[in-house]
């Protein structure tokens, strides 16, 4: 009996990772999280061979009747892909490329790494916060992904929109549907209340000159990769209305996939909308 395919198994072993769209999800791997754990026709990617599609497909039948890869193992699954991109590093030299310290406690190594305001442990065993508990699944694929990654270059000040970076297109979408738009919607008229949110957020205020925007605020979330995000207010009488928009140093491909780019935006956007209440 073979072995059950997880979402990995099938993104990198059956799909063509071309990111075409042509299934009606963004990426290869999304299709793939679908056909996995909601049992989407294999079929559905119109550039898989007939009889891979039916081969594929009675495996995944199987593994349907059985249980397998349900909906609730998405996170587990692509926590173990992540640790696995990241395991064949040392700590040391993943500090050293991503701006990490090394520290030993109680005959344990880990590397201290600023996350945002706080401080993370990454050891062996997992991510951790300072006071022990541990990050939520996601974010430690996030962090994994970033620690597999992470180039050596220091930002160099020269910034980009999402769409500006090469590969994007699919998550141009997203970026401004889970990010910019939520971040307007939620800040238009409050331009205050945002510079305070971005100030609990360890983010820098550049004033309101820097890049003609209402505001501008620096964010360093992780050592290397620093996020400027613009806000432009509307004003009453204006024909303009509120605008917000993320811009990224333009090594930030060295650092991160664009997932992660993503995923790192939908972050920084929940914590200033939380801080702001």
């Amino acid at each position: 009996m073979p072995l059950p395919l997880s979402i990995v198994d099938l993104y990198r072993k059956v799909l063509p990772r071309t990111n075409c769209r042509d299934c009606g999800f963004p990426t290869c791997f999304a299709f793939a999280s679908m056909v996995v754990s909601e049992k989407l026709p294999i079929a559905n990617c119109p550039h898989l061979a007939p009889d891979l599609v039916e081969k594929v497909q009675a495996e995944l039948d199987e593994q349907y009747a059985q249980g397998k890869w349900t909906k609730k193992d998405l996170a587990a699954d692509a926590l173990k892909w992540a640790r696995e991109r990241a395991s064949s590093m040392t700590l040391e030299a993943v500090s050293q490329r991503i701006g990490g310290k090394i520290t030993e406690e109680n005959g344990g190594q880990y590397m201290e790494i600023p996350y945002f305001t706080d401080v993370i442990r990454v050891s062996e065993r997992g991510i951790f916060r300072m006071d022990g508990a541990p990050l939520g699944r996601w974010e430690q694929v996030f962090l994994y992904n970033h620690m597999a990654q992470g180039g050596r270059t220091p930002p160099k000040g020269i910034w980009k929109a999402l769409e500006e970076i090469p590969n994007t297109v699919s998550k141009i979408v997203s970026m401004r549907e889970q990010v910019e738009t939520p971040l307007v919607e939620h800040f238009r008229g409050r331009r205050e209340d945002l510079r305070r949110a971005a100030h609990e957020a360890g983010g820098k205020d550049l004033g309101d000159s820097a890049q003609d925007a209402d505001l501008a605020i620096l964010f360093t979330p992780l050592p290397r990769i620093p996020v400027l995000l613009l806000f432009w207010d509307e004003l009453p009488g204006e024909p303009f209305g509120a605008k917000a928009k993320l811009l990224f140093d333009v090594t930030v491909t060295e650092h991160l996939d664009i997932e992660s780019i993503i995923f790192l935006s939908e972050r920084l956007r929940q914590i200033l909308c939380e801080a702001a209440g």
